[in-house]
């Protein structure tokens, strides 16, 4: 059974920085995964995303050059690490795995956690 754990979220005033992580277990070989959010009445929004083995990482437009997304195998875990943050990057952050179809494309991802909440004063 696929667990994803997120964990890092919080409240910070504009131009803080977080680290989310995510620690995923009972997956049996190297994923894509990823870091999406989500505001309320909108759609769920990719953030960025890795591959666990080989593959190329990709970042929306509107975090490139502010967050970075690495792993730690060892770990099972994956990072976001968030700087320079604006309050617009206020919303529930969800980390995916296993995507069939695009990268950024909900649907697409098997399997998801629970969230955990970041909130950006300013």
């Amino acid at each position: 059974q696929v667990q994803l754990v997120e964990s890092g979220g919080g409240s910070v005033q504009a131009g803080g920085s977080l680290r989310l992580s995510c620690v995923a277990s009972g997956l049996t070989s190297r994923k894509r995964m990823a870091w999406f959010r989500q505001v309320l009445d909108k759609e769920r929004e990719g953030v960025a995303t890795i591959h666990t083995g080989v593959g190329p990482t990709f970042y929306a437009a509107s975090v490139k050059g502010r967050f970075t997304i690495s792993q730690d195998i060892a770990r099972s875990t994956v990072y976001l690490q968030m700087n320079s943050l604006k309050p617009e990057d206020t919303a529930m952050y969800y980390c995916a795995a296993d995507p069939v179809g695009g990268v950024f494309t909900p649907s697409a991802y098997k399997y998801w956690g629970q969230g955990t909440q970041v909130t950006v004063s300013s």
